[in-house]
């Protein structure tokens, strides 16, 4: 894995990633495409953080910066690092032998965030999406939060607080929850641990709340999920007991499945824990997506124990 340098096609900057692919993928190498796995670091971080992939499977794998900590304009799911994002694709695939049915998005936190902004706005380029403890909706996040670190991060981007028709817009342009209805059809596995927001930084809602839009978006308006249910779930950090059936062993998950629905091609999972990603389950699940194909959500019997650079649980608490 190394750092390359790729010129935005937006404004001619110069924006840094992480790289990797197998040697038997290169241009002059003779042999099968390889699937691209595109990493997303989190809120606070830059490209840098992402150095966990899955080495066993032999995919390429790419960490844009998009602009870096979400603390400025040109961050925070701008059309800048929308762009960003589709540039080190475009980049992986001029330098590596990319299959293009199996180009793989994975994000926690703010990168969970950027996963379901990339989802919406650019939804042909991927063959699933894998997003975990998200942030969907800025405006709600800034009113949980308040003037804390996030908050202050969030104003930087968006020229202030919510309530006035400038900033108001910002905070809308940069929530993926108004425009996830075009990511249609698209294999999207959404992830929260049920005490996210109690210990932890982003609140359940802003995960439940995406499903639902993305379920009515597919045709499945009668999987979405009651806001009082959501309401009783974010509040209380458990599953209340008409839903306590809705659950799975899942031999692929470290932490316990509390809850699990599905509505076509999206699934939302809450999972016993926090702010927390699991590194093998998103790797194992984007594994089993590939573009022309129905959304695979099949549980294996057994764990195939992917290896990887990363532990099976990460607290991504920052």
């Amino acid at each position: 894995m190394h750092t390359v340098t790729i010129v935005s096609s937006m404004d001619g900057s110069e924006q840094k990633a992480l790289f990797y692919f197998p040697p038997e993928s290169a241009p002059d190498q003779k042999g099968d495409p390889v699937p691209l796995l595109v990493q997303l670091h989190t809120w606070s971080f830059n490209y840098t953080q992402c150095t966990g992939y899955p080495r066993d499977k032999k995919w390429a794998m790419i960490a844009p910066d998009f602009r870096g900590p979400n603390n400025r304009p040109e961050a925070c799911a701008s059309k800048l690092a929308i762009q960003d994002v589709l540039d080190v694709v475009a980049y992986a695939k001029k330098t590596a032998r990319i299959d293009e049915s199996r180009i793989y998005l994975s994000g926690w936190s703010g990168g969970g965030h950027m996963a379901l902004m990339m989802a919406a706005k650019a939804p042909n380029v991927w063959a699933g999406v894998s997003a975990w403890v998200p942030i969907s909706d800025l405006a709600a996040w800034r009113a949980f939060h308040g003037p804390d670190a996030y908050g202050k991060g969030m104003d930087a981007a968006c020229g202030g607080a919510p309530g006035t028709p400038e900033t108001d817009v910002q905070y809308k342009a940069r929530s993926p929850i108004n425009f996830l209805p075009a990511a249609k059809d698209l294999p999207i596995d959404i992830n929260a641990g049920i005490h996210d927001g109690h210990k932890g930084s982003v609140p359940i809602s802003q995960s439940l709340y995406a499903f639902n839009v993305l379920a009515e978006a597919n045709g499945f308006k009668d999987a979405q999920i009651s806001e009082a249910d959501i309401q009783f779930m974010t509040r209380e950090a458990k599953v209340p007991p008409a839903l306590a059936g809705e659950t799975e062993n899942d031999p692929e998950r470290k932490r316990a499945i509390l809850f699990r629905r599905t509505a076509g091609p999206v699934r939302i999972t809450l999972f016993e824990g926090g702010h927390e990603v699991e590194g093998d389950a998103a790797w194992n699940w984007l594994g089993r997506q590939k573009k022309g194909t129905p959304a695979c959500f099949e549980v294996p019997k057994s764990s195939d124990g992917i290896k990887s650079s990363a532990s099976g649980v990460q607290d991504v608490a920052k």
